[in-house]
């Protein structure tokens, strides 16, 4: 149906086969009842495309030469990227007084800490553990790098421009501004340089572990609010992976209401005094200090 008689319905058989194809991807999970939300948040693509249905545009993802980066625009479309800096206040506390203390006597040696912000979507989260750090006092000589991955290369390219508005500050502190953002404009900051020094980003699939390998080993894992967007056996594969980009003893954050119930018995369950983290066990299973 052309764009200027009406928009096209989106068949059963047509979003079948687009969740399918989606979640053969990236193991994204478009749910039975988000039929209508797929076909609204795609329909701006059948129109830039001049495809008429969504069997033309299924075929497109499929099999025309600029599939690929069709695959990722569509993902883009489906998937929000909610985050601001200094998100989820009491975890980050008890990263800071508790898990940031261990990581330090743990690396003395070496002076080496690895973090990695997995589907870190424009950035606020990679940059808000890189002020963290900073603020310890105790990583100042050592080489540190926080990496911040994502499936969107559209929301990579916002993390490293580092530039965010008032939404993306709405829960930090008026001292933290000062210290670490530079006023761009009347209501625009960006990211201190000696912060940016720190972080850095790249492209990557969650369920392609092969896509976009971490060189090093992290020593922590923020992985919040990511896993919503999977089913459990995404979840699953997720997990291992991120197990195996681990050292032993290296610490994985999840969103507050995330837990690893029925998906992993690799990790260890960490009470701290403000919080809950896991934590990859030591090799021959002994508990991390």
């Amino acid at each position: 149906m052309p764009f200027d008689t009406g928009k096209p319905e989106m068949s059963v058989e047509e979003f079948r086969l687009l969740r399918d194809f989606v979640y053969g991807h990236c193991g994204i999970l478009v749910r039975d009842d988000m039929k209508f939300v797929m076909q609204r948040r795609l329909w701006p693509r059948l129109e830039v495309l001049g495809l008429t249905d969504f069997s033309s545009y299924y075929r497109y993802l499929r099999f025309d030469a600029q599939r690929r980066a069709e695959l990722e625009t569509a993902i883009e479309a489906l998937t929000t990227h909610e985050t601001y800096f200094f998100r989820e206040p009491r975890q980050l506390k008890a990263f800071s007084e508790e898990v940031l203390p261990r990581l330090e006597r743990r690396n003395a040696r070496t002076k080496r800490l690895r973090i990695w912000s997995a589907g870190c979507s424009s950035g606020e989260e990679a940059y808000t553990v890189a002020m963290l750090l900073k603020d310890s006092g105790r990583f100042d000589g050592w080489d540190v790098e926080v990496h911040g991955t994502d499936i969107s290369r559209r929301v990579l390219a916002v993390a490293r421009q580092g530039e965010y508005g008032p939404s993306a500050l709405r829960a930090t502190a008026p001292d933290k501004i000062a210290r670490y953002f530079d006023h761009v404009g009347p209501t625009r900051v960006r990211v201190r340089d000696d912060i940016r020094a720190w972080v850095s980003f790249g492209h990557q699939n969650l369920q392609d572990p092969e896509a976009g390998l971490l060189v090093s080993r992290m020593d922590a894992v923020f992985c919040r609010n990511v896993m919503i967007y999977f089913d459990t056996p995404a979840r699953q594969r997720v997990l291992r992976h991120i197990y195996d980009k681990m050292v032993p003893g290296g610490y994985l954050l999840l969103g507050h209401s995330e837990n690893l119930i029925n998906l992993s018995a690799d990790f260890e369950l960490v009470h701290l005094r403000s919080d809950l983290v896991y934590r990859k066990p030591e090799l021959g299973g002994g508990l991390a200090p």
